[in-house]
Protein backbone atom coordinates (compact mmCIF):
# COMPACT_ATOMS: atom_id res chain seq x y z
CA UNK A 1 0.00 0.00 0.00
CA UNK A 2 1.29 3.54 -1.07
CA UNK A 3 0.70 6.55 0.46
CA UNK A 4 1.75 10.18 0.04
CA UNK A 5 5.58 10.52 0.87
CA UNK A 6 6.35 7.12 0.31
CA UNK A 7 9.60 6.98 -1.39
CA UNK A 8 9.60 4.19 -4.20
CA UNK A 9 12.00 2.56 -6.29
CA UNK A 10 12.29 2.78 -10.01
CA UNK A 11 11.97 -1.21 -12.26
CA UNK A 12 12.54 0.94 -15.67
CA UNK A 13 15.49 2.43 -17.76
CA UNK A 14 14.35 6.03 -17.68
CA UNK A 15 17.04 6.97 -15.37
CA UNK A 16 15.65 7.66 -12.58
CA UNK A 17 16.68 5.55 -9.40
CA UNK A 18 14.21 6.72 -6.44
CA UNK A 19 10.33 8.56 -6.45
CA UNK A 20 8.79 9.96 -3.88
CA UNK A 21 4.99 9.71 -4.10
CA UNK A 22 3.16 13.03 -4.30
CA UNK A 23 -0.36 12.21 -5.19
CA UNK A 24 -2.67 9.08 -5.26
CA UNK A 25 -4.98 9.46 -8.31
CA UNK A 26 -8.21 7.82 -8.93
CA UNK A 27 -10.98 9.49 -6.26
CA UNK A 28 -11.44 12.35 -3.86
CA UNK A 29 -9.59 12.12 -0.26
CA UNK A 30 -7.79 8.55 -1.22
CA UNK A 31 -5.57 7.41 0.72
CA UNK A 32 -3.60 4.40 -0.25
CA UNK A 33 -2.96 2.86 -3.64
CA UNK A 34 -1.59 -0.54 -4.49
CA UNK A 35 -0.95 -2.90 -7.53
CA UNK A 36 -1.64 -1.26 -11.22
CA UNK A 37 -2.53 2.12 -9.55
CA UNK A 38 -1.21 5.67 -11.18
CA UNK A 39 -0.14 7.66 -8.82
CA UNK A 40 1.75 10.96 -8.90
CA UNK A 41 5.52 11.29 -8.48
CA UNK A 42 8.57 13.29 -8.16
CA UNK A 43 11.73 12.37 -8.97
CA UNK A 44 14.61 12.57 -6.28
CA UNK A 45 17.48 10.13 -7.20
CA UNK A 46 18.96 9.58 -10.88
CA UNK A 47 20.98 6.60 -11.65
CA UNK A 48 24.68 7.08 -11.78
CA UNK A 49 25.55 5.66 -15.27
CA UNK A 50 22.65 7.66 -16.67
CA UNK A 51 22.41 10.99 -15.47
CA UNK A 52 23.90 12.52 -19.07
CA UNK A 53 21.43 10.55 -21.03
CA UNK A 54 18.58 10.17 -19.05
CA UNK A 55 15.13 10.59 -19.86
CA UNK A 56 14.13 12.50 -16.66
CA UNK A 57 15.63 14.76 -14.51
CA UNK A 58 15.73 15.62 -11.29
CA UNK A 59 12.93 17.47 -9.29
CA UNK A 60 10.37 16.87 -12.31
CA UNK A 61 6.69 15.30 -11.66
CA UNK A 62 5.34 12.54 -13.68
CA UNK A 63 2.83 10.11 -13.43
CA UNK A 64 3.58 6.30 -12.30
CA UNK A 65 1.78 3.20 -12.20
CA UNK A 66 3.03 0.83 -9.42
CA UNK A 67 3.94 -2.68 -10.50
CA UNK A 68 5.88 -4.40 -7.29
CA UNK A 69 4.41 -3.94 -3.75
CA UNK A 70 5.47 -5.14 -0.76
CA UNK A 71 1.75 -6.05 0.96
CA UNK A 72 1.22 -9.80 0.44
CA UNK A 73 -1.94 -10.11 -2.73
CA UNK A 74 -3.86 -13.12 -1.77
CA UNK A 75 -5.88 -14.64 -5.16
CA UNK A 76 -8.37 -16.72 -5.12
CA UNK A 77 -6.83 -20.27 -5.26
CA UNK A 78 -5.38 -19.60 -2.27
CA UNK A 79 -1.42 -18.10 -3.14
CA UNK A 80 0.27 -15.60 -2.18
CA UNK A 81 2.78 -13.04 -3.97
CA UNK A 82 4.67 -10.35 -2.82
CA UNK A 83 7.68 -8.49 -3.64
CA UNK A 84 11.03 -7.38 -1.96
CA UNK A 85 10.38 -3.40 -2.26
CA UNK A 86 8.00 -1.41 -3.50
CA UNK A 87 8.41 -0.72 -7.24
CA UNK A 88 6.86 1.55 -10.05
CA UNK A 89 7.33 2.56 -13.75
CA UNK A 90 7.15 5.88 -15.01
CA UNK A 91 4.50 6.59 -18.00
CA UNK A 92 4.20 9.76 -20.00
CA UNK A 93 1.08 12.05 -20.62
CA UNK A 94 -0.94 9.95 -22.79
CA UNK A 95 -0.35 6.81 -20.31
CA UNK A 96 2.96 4.85 -22.12
CA UNK A 97 6.31 4.20 -20.67
CA UNK A 98 8.92 6.35 -20.92
CA UNK A 99 11.53 3.48 -20.96
CA UNK A 100 12.10 1.01 -23.17
CA UNK A 101 12.20 -2.19 -20.47
CA UNK A 102 11.47 -2.85 -16.93
CA UNK A 103 13.36 -4.38 -14.51
CA UNK A 104 12.79 -7.83 -13.36
CA UNK A 105 9.49 -9.27 -13.30
CA UNK A 106 5.52 -8.04 -12.35
CA UNK A 107 2.45 -9.91 -11.60
CA UNK A 108 0.37 -10.98 -13.91
CA UNK A 109 -2.09 -8.90 -12.73
CA UNK A 110 -0.91 -6.04 -14.99
CA UNK A 111 -1.29 -7.98 -18.26
CA UNK A 112 -4.61 -6.69 -18.87
CA UNK A 113 -5.68 -3.98 -21.90
CA UNK A 114 -4.74 -0.99 -20.06
CA UNK A 115 -1.26 -2.45 -19.36
CA UNK A 116 -0.66 -4.51 -22.15
CA UNK A 117 2.44 -2.03 -23.01
CA UNK A 118 4.00 -2.95 -19.86
CA UNK A 119 3.62 -6.43 -20.19
CA UNK A 120 5.63 -6.38 -23.33
CA UNK A 121 8.41 -4.51 -21.48
CA UNK A 122 8.48 -6.78 -18.79
CA UNK A 123 11.00 -9.73 -18.56
CA UNK A 124 8.89 -12.29 -17.22
CA UNK A 125 5.24 -12.62 -15.33
CA UNK A 126 4.52 -13.61 -11.74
Amino acid sequence: MIQQQTILKVADNSGAKSVKCIKVLNGFNRRFAVLSDVIIVSVQKLRNKARSISKVQKGEVHKAIIIRTKKKITKKDGTITFFQSNAVSLIGKQGKPIASRIIGPIPKKLKKKKNLKLATLSSGFI
